[in-house]
């Protein structure tokens, strides 16, 4: 069973979290079956991040990750891949592969052969007040000095120091079976962003005690094994990295992290008023009718030549059908 637990270093700045997505990530790849081995590794890490991601801030809405491939798309395997998360923890997935694979790209080819791929985090109120917009931040897959990033951690990790100028440590991993992520982050000092903002120099030297903290939990993290975070429980994978440091765990996540798409019949309806009466028609003259599959869980929407009709016409003039 998915799960997702957090836990703290008691008396340092540092927390940390870490996610198992076992049967809700099996459910995403049993509908979406075609993805390449490289292709869907990169898609449960993103997965993983994700929920890890929103399960550490208070937001109501959606977490919605995105990577996308520059203006030369068509030199990279993967066209986007998305994962979206909400306030409860539930989630959905979905990548564009374009081009074949050979099994052995690097993370780099997959997603960012032209060095031109962008990573997008956007936060998307549930409830939002008039005018108010989604929030997105946006970087590219390549450090300050252009070097390409050999990582989807380490994409996240330069995202929250540039966007957050918050020190992150991740460890991601996914295969056929599950997808897995350990999140380790230093808290923000006194109210302040930046824990190395404007200190005294008694507070400086404490800061500098610190910054040793989490360098050396960081440290730990960063030498686990692919395979070990593939193979070991939860509890396993604490004790293997931090069984000398002083650890205070939360509850398990209430409700666990599960996979659930929020496509209905009514939002694909929406999505095709959206294309105009004009293109609808000429859709159903090309096609006998519409059919939009859901890219994230693949269930199939058949709108025919009547429904389709049926949506460009005044509410006041569809009569109910009798019972």
């Amino acid at each position: 069973m998915s799960e997702l637990h957090k836990f703290i270093f008691e008396g340092l700045p540092v927390r940390g979290a870490i996610v198992r997505l076992t049967d809700s990530w099996q459910e995403i790849l049993r509908r979406k079956q075609d993805y390449p081995i490289a292709v869907q590794n990169l898609l449960g890490e993103m997965t993983a991040a994700a929920v890890l991601m929103h399960s550490n801030i208070k937001f109501n809405g959606s977490l919605i990750l995105q990577v996308m491939g520059g203006e030369k798309r068509d030199m990279s395997p993967i066209k986007l891949a998305v994962v979206e998360v909400a306030s409860d923890l539930s989630f959905r997935a979905t990548a564009k592969v374009v081009h074949a694979l050979s099994g052995s790209e690097s993370f780099s080819q997959l997603i960012n052969a032209g060095n031109q791929a962008r990573c997008a985090i956007t936060l998307d109120p549930e409830v939002k007040f008039q005018g108010q917009q989604a929030y997105q931040g946006i970087v590219p897959l390549y450090d300050d000095q252009g070097v390409p990033l050999e990582s989807f951690a380490e994409v996240l990790e330069h995202y929250m120091l540039q966007s957050e100028q918050l020190d992150t440590k991740l460890v991601l991993a996914a295969d056929t079976d599950m997808a897995v992520g350990i999140l380790i982050q230093r808290m923000p000092l006194k109210g302040e962003n930046n824990l190395a903002g404007a200190l005294t120099s008694t507070e400086n030297e404490d800061q500098i005690g610190k910054n040793e903290d989490f360098n050396r939990i960081a440290t730990l993290t960063a030498s686990i094994k692919r395979e070990e975070l593939l193979s070991l429980s939860i509890e396993e994978i604490l004790h293997r990295l931090f069984w000398d440091e002083p650890i205070a765990r939360y509850a398990p996540a209430q409700p666990a992290p599960r996979f659930h798409c929020t496509c209905s019949r009514d939002r694909v309806a929406k999505t095709i008023r959206s294309l105009g009466q004009t293109e609808a028609e000429r859709m159903i003259e090309e096609r006998e009718g519409i059919q939009v599959n859901c890219d994230f869980c693949g269930q199939l929407y058949n709108f025919d030549v009547i429904d389709a009709a049926m949506l460009f016409m005044p509410a006041s003039s569809v009569v109910p059908p009798k019972i």
